[in-house]
């Protein structure tokens, strides 16, 4: 028997360079799996095309999960913003926090008390390193998926005993469409790793199969998260050198 055999999994940004891998390793996986995007998921099962942005489409979604709650909901679709803060429009801000972070926490509210009650399901969030890691010139960006993060841990304290899981991924950048040419030339220059996008889909749905409670990919990542959190003075300090090389194409 398939370790999701007869569970569904409603995904988020299913049709995405991240999402529709996942989504496919969920199916294999024996998952009924519910695509949410703006196009088809052609790796689901089903399709449910909306667009988040809108309010009556958030409203719409959350009510169906609240009254037909899935075995897991899997949060994935983002939006990135780059650039100097000073020069990012209000509207591109605000899309920015709605969809990495007001979308997710109000579909998290829609399934956690009907799967508390239930006692069982699982919750998986998918951030970013940079959330854990705040970077210049992704500062809504880092941001939002610093709430992301904080969201998943409060969910989990919330939660915890009641045959919920909860899980929070924070990958590193991935070779998908997500990043436009600046912020492909920003990693050149920096040297910023990107993965390979399946990859990344296989360490994520590792981590929803195995039940994680976190997973921040890549070493050196996971050292510098922890420094930031107890010493960021560090991390400015070698980050001084990336800065210094992307200041001088980006400012």
């Amino acid at each position: 028997m398939k370790p999701l055999e007869g569970r569904t999994a409603v995904i988020t940004g299913a049709a995405g360079g991240i999402g529709s891998p996942v989504a496919r390793l969920l199916g294999e996986a024996g998952a009924r799996t519910i695509g949410i995007d703006r196009t088809e998921s052609p790796d689901c099962q089903e399709s449910i095309v909306t667009d988040l942005a809108q309010d009556e489409a958030l409203h719409a979604l959350a009510t169906r999960l609240s009254d037909d709650p899935p075995d897991m909901l899997v949060n994935i679709a983002g939006v990135m913003r780059f650039g100097l803060h000073e020069s990012q429009p209000a509207d591109a801000l605000a899309l920015c926090y709605r969809v990495n972070l007001l979308v997710p926490s109000v579909l998290c509210g829609a399934v956690a008390g009907p799967m508390r009650r239930r006692g069982s399901g699982q919750i998986v969030n998918v951030g970013s390193v940079l959330g854990a890691i705040p970077y210049p010139w992704f500062a809504a960006y880092s941001a939002s998926k610093a709430g992301l993060s904080a969201l998943s841990q409060s969910l989990r304290r919330e939660l915890q005993g009641s045959g919920v899981a909860v899980t929070h991924i924070n990958p590193r950048a991935a070779r998908t469409p997500f990043n436009n040419g600046e912020v492909t030339r920003f990693l050149q220059i920096t040297g910023m790793k990107a993965d390979e996008p399946g990859w990344v889909a296989q360490r994520i749905a590792s981590a929803i199969l195995s039940r994680r409670t976190t997973l921040n990919i890549g070493a050196m990542e996971r050292v510098y998260a922890a420094l930031n959190a107890i010493a960021p003075g560090l991390v400015d300090s070698g980050l001084n050198s990336q800065i210094r090389r992307a200041r001088a194409e980006f400012s």
